[in-house]
């Protein structure tokens, strides 16, 4: 059932027997580090832990945990490994009719997983929560001898797979038609929570999921807590919901992750010989050398509208958030004030690609030529990459 706005309540599923299953999560928070303090034990669905963390934090689980084998199946390969998403009658079509929302808390308090027992591989196959809400009972999720033996060989291993429409969903469950699971050895369980906190109070995307979970795995994610957290007396969670709650920071916020995903592009580009951050409060947000141009390269990171024209042109605004007090002009940008500009491409596309071009080459401002438009059509002039704009 749904109860306030954006919280769904778990549905409790009665006289099941999931002891070998329930008893292999609560061995897995043992080893990755956790107590277990409370367990809803084996006859019951999902599965509610209270978990005491190292450092002695408290962590609350509502985890839906199907067993997950490598059995043969008529007409199938055999390769393959599955679990099923199955909690009562799943031969019934009345009773997959039914809602079967997964249990989500809008606080962050309770962490919603949603977990493969692969109690034979000793892994746990994880799928995304948010994905299946709600529980499409009856449907397996499959996964290959390739998947297992790269997660226990490494440890953890992400990868996507395919999410295709079907007789009983006419869409796919995602948007791209992929989703991202995750496999990781039992004593990577808190590390998994940990992102899973992370993935689900951001609402990550499919493509961003993944690429945390490849961070997470690679030592990236961390179970400390940040220095922000330490400083602001705040959990990461309560940082991130007042971003959210206002308006302004969650503007300033965006700024700064596109800046961030841009330099991540820029440190692979291998025409870049060198990268250093503006250190101005103003443009440019970087200086580049390249291993082909005796000169720095500046360039400003602005983001896409989501709303394109009518004609279905992307756009971008590229001015200043505020002007001098009496002077229009001060709000729009000098051409000469950095060579490029880069559009992030997130908020029409739903990808982190950009599109450059340079400055002296923008739609000038029709009421004062020394300065460029405030809002810019991203149309074919604009290169995929710096080289190219720069080139052009």
């Amino acid at each position: 059932m749904n109860g306030e706005p954006g919280r769904s309540y778990a549905r409790i599923y009665k006289g099941l027997q999931r002891k070998s299953t329930h008893r292999a999560v609560e061995a897995a928070v043992q080893r990755s580090g956790g107590r277990v303090v409370f367990s809803s034990g084996p006859s019951r669905g999902p599965l509610f832990l209270g978990i005491e963390s190292p450092d002695g934090r408290p962590i609350a689980v509502c985890a839906y945990a199907f067993t997950a084998t490598h059995q043969q199946i008529r007409n199938r390969p055999a390769d393959e490994h599955r679990f099923q998403i199955r909690y009562g009658d799943v031969n019934s079509d009345a009773w997959k009719a039914e809602s079967h929302p997964v249990g989500f808390d809008p606080l962050g308090s309770d962490i919603a997983l949603v977990l493969g027992i692969h109690e034979e591989a000793e892994l746990l196959i994880a799928a995304d929560p948010i994905a299946y809400n709600p529980l499409p009972m009856g449907i397996s999720v499959f996964f290959k001898d390739a998947e297992v033996e790269a997660a226990q060989r490494l440890g953890w291993y992400v990868w996507e797979r395919d999410n295709i429409a079907g007789v009983r969903r006419p869409d796919t469950r995602t948007e791209l038609g992929l989703e991202t699971l995750v496999a990781f050895r039992p004593e990577m369980l808190l590390k998994y929570i940990q992102f899973e906190r992370t993935a689900q109070g951001l609402g990550l995307d499919q493509p961003m999921r993944c690429r945390a979970a490849q961070e997470a795995g690679a030592g990236e994610g961390s179970d400390e807590l940040h220095a922000l957290e330490r400083q602001f007396g705040l959990t990461a969670q309560e940082i991130l919901d007042i971003i959210d709650e206002r308006p302004r920071l969650g503007i300033a916020v965006k700024g700064g992750v596109a800046e961030r995903h841009l330099e991540k592009v820029l440190r692979e580009d291998p025409s870049i010989a060198r990268i250093k951050l503006g250190e101005v409060d103003g443009p440019p947000d970087f200086i580049v050398d390249l291993h082909d141009r005796s000169c720095e390269v500046t360039i400003e990171c602005k983001n896409a509208s989501p709303q394109p024209y009518s004609d279905g042109t992307f756009k971008v605004e590229t001015q200043k958030t505020r002007a001098s007090k009496g002077d229009p002009k001060s709000r729009l940008y000098d051409p000469g004030q950095f060579d490029v500009v880069a559009a992030c491409m997130y908020g029409p596309l739903k990808e982190w690609a950009f599109r450059y071009k340079r400055s002296a080459l923008l739609t000038r401002d029709t009421r004062f030529e020394d300065r460029t438009a405030a809002i810019q059509r991203i149309d074919g002039s604009w290169a995929p990459s710096l080289q190219q704009a720069l080139d052009a």
